[in-house]
């Protein structure tokens, strides 16, 4: 256990010092692994993370899911969501906002990457925004707390790492998102409800339009509908495993993009480019993250910490709300994909540990856990002072200042924390859908 609290204080420093958290992680989990047992296992022990990680079928649904994403973003589809969801929403006080929110769902439906999803609705909704007069700081705050969307809505990378992590059916936490997700979008909803309300000149109302141009409009997010069905109900239907359903989701997304003429060469170039820096990126992080994962559990002290925990007799829900509060104060220094990668295998053993009455069984509580992390991970992602989601939209929209851009998400960061509590205390919302597609999931 102390071992195991000096690697970690030895990782942070290194990101302090800005070390690339993956290379950070490795070298602690190698050196620590080093020191605890020799230096031979320890290379043998990066030689077979490595190969074994590059070469695992299960994680190749991830650069599949991520070229996915980019062929629907070259495709244009954010458009015509937005374009559909300001139809509807457009002419209410706020209306824009809420249709920019609305269209960060529909498009990380098909996504799955939040700073994708951040970056594509900027371009598409900010300049609106901004000619009926809408605040920068809601304009900018809309578009980041909508792309968190991403990582939960599925088809969601993450998701995919977390349960492969912790041997959890992937379809199963597919499934599990979809109910959180809807109810982040109405959070959000109701988030500019009452900053509009509040000062009704951050969001003044935009052009009505009549039902013919919104029916016509809803003709535009065909496309979307057929590639989520196409993908979502290949999985549940049990037509084909979710890497299948990722390739043949690249493929329709790909079969797109050809249809609207937007692929070119070039275009086809820069998409398996940005897919393979994106993968490689995801990669590197989760090999770092095993080798470090491999020093703390021969430290022990994932069992060192179970056993510290039940030796309190605490609550299980008092035990979640703990490692809450401890994913909100990591979450203001470590990026998404890193603090799941460093804190899931520390974690999931001790909330296994944990008796829920009989109410929840192991399978179920790593679901409705997996579903809480990603949640508290969105929140991260506006989170002062890393929230990358912010600077992703600084970098594409320079003249907002950052300090500006978060105060616009504070609004969304309340909604998100009144979201997390409904999940927390009321696992059904997470629950309802695997119970619905594996009867007998839930006791």
């Amino acid at each position: 256990m102390q071992e195991s609290l000096i690697g970690f204080a030895v990782l942070l420093a290194l990101i302090a010092l800005r070390m690339p958290i993956a290379f950070a992680m490795g070298l602690v989990g190698f050196f620590g692994f080093a020191l605890l047992i020799d230096f031979g296992p320890a290379f043998a022990m990066v030689a077979n993370v490595t190969y074994e990680t590059g070469l695992a079928y299960s994680l190749s649904v991830v650069p599949l899911f991520v070229l996915m994403g980019n062929f629907v973003t070259r495709a244009g589809l954010s458009e015509e969501l937005y374009t559909a969801s300001n139809a509807f929403l457009g002419h209410r006080r706020g209306g824009l906002a809420m249709a920019t929110i609305v269209a960060c769902g529909g498009f990380s439906a098909v996504c799955g990457s939040s700073l994708a999803t951040a970056a594509t609705m900027s371009k598409v909704a900010m300049p609106s925004m901004r000619r009926f007069g809408y605040s920068d700081s809601l304009a900018a705050g809309s578009v980041a707390a909508g792309g968190t969307l991403g990582i939960l809505i599925p088809p969601s990378v993450i998701l995919v790492i977390y349960g492969i992590m912790t041997e959890t059916d992937i379809g199963m936490l597919f499934a599990a998102g979809v109910l959180p997700g809807i109810l982040g979008i109405l959070c959000y909803l109701g988030a500019v409800s009452v900053t509009t309300a509040i000062n009704p000149d951050a969001g003044p109302p935009g052009e009505r339009t009549d039902w013919a141009g919104r029916m016509m409009a809803l003709k535009g997010v065909w496309g979307v509908l057929t590639l989520f069905v196409i993908v979502m109900g290949g999985i549940y239907g049990g037509i084909f495993t979710p890497t299948e359903a990722a390739g043949i989701g690249a493929a329709g997304a790909f079969a797109f993009a050809l249809a609207r003429r937007t692929l070119t060469v070039k275009v086809l170039i820069d998409v398996l480019i940005e897919s393979a820096r994106t993968t490689a990126m995801i990669f590197t992080v989760l090999i770092g993250a095993l080798m470090f994962s491999n020093f703390i559990n021969v430290a022990g002290m994932p069992d060192a910490l179970t056993e510290w925990v039940t030796g309190f007799n605490l609550s299980p829900v008092i035990v979640v709300l703990l490692l809450l509060v401890i994913y909100l104060i990591l979450g203001c220094v470590l990026e998404s994909l890193s603090m799941i990668l460093l804190t899931v295998p520390v974690f999931y053993p001790m909330i296994l540990s944990l008796d829920f009455g009989g109410i929840l069984s192991p399978e179920v509580v790593l679901i409705w856990f997996g579903i809480i992390v990603v949640v508290v991970t969105e929140i991260s992602l506006i989170t002062p002072p890393v929230g990358l989601n912010v600077f992703v939209l600084r970098s594409v929209l320079p003249d907002i200042s950052t300090g500006k851009i978060f105060r616009g998400v504070t609004p969304f960061w309340c909604a998100d924390i009144v979201r997390l509590a409904l999940i927390v205390f009321i696992p059904w919302i997470s629950l309802f859908l695997p119970d619905l597609f594996n009867t007998g999931l839930i006791p």
